[in-house]
């Protein structure tokens, strides 16, 4: 069962980087949010991480920030719907993510800041 929810328009200050304090509303990465603390990842695309990357490369890092911040860029333009396609097997939501009409990930693999999953090299280990 597909539940779509419309957002209203956050205000530029309104989402951050999350912390390594208690998350509620803000970007863990490129692919991932804190929404009113529901966790929410991304179905469709992949992004590199911030930590834990898997290359050990400086590319990496800088790419998952720039990923990271395109993405919180893109949520407070507003008119954002979540369309919710259930959990995944960490209890996350997962969900497609639109700003007006238009998919995040499709704005974020246009730019160069991720990748189609499962589909896509992770380019960023180059």
């Amino acid at each position: 069962m597909v539940f779509a929810l419309a957002l209203m328009p956050m205000a530029a200050s309104a989402i951050e980087k999350c912390g390594s304090g208690q998350r509620y509303t803000c970007v863990v990465d490129g692919d991932t949010i804190w929404l009113s603390g529901e966790k929410i990842r991304m179905m469709g695309y992949d992004t590199p991480e911030p930590q834990n990357n898997i290359c050990d490369g400086s590319r990496e890092v800088q790419l998952a920030n720039q990923a990271s911040n395109r993405l919180m860029q893109l949520l407070e333009q507003g008119d954002v719907t979540i369309e919710r396609h259930g959990k995944d097997r960490y209890d996350r939501t997962l969900a497609i993510v639109r700003v007006g009409n238009i998919d995040v990930g499709d704005i974020l693999v246009a730019e160069g800041l991720a990748r189609y999953w499962p589909d896509g090299p992770e380019f960023w280990c180059d």
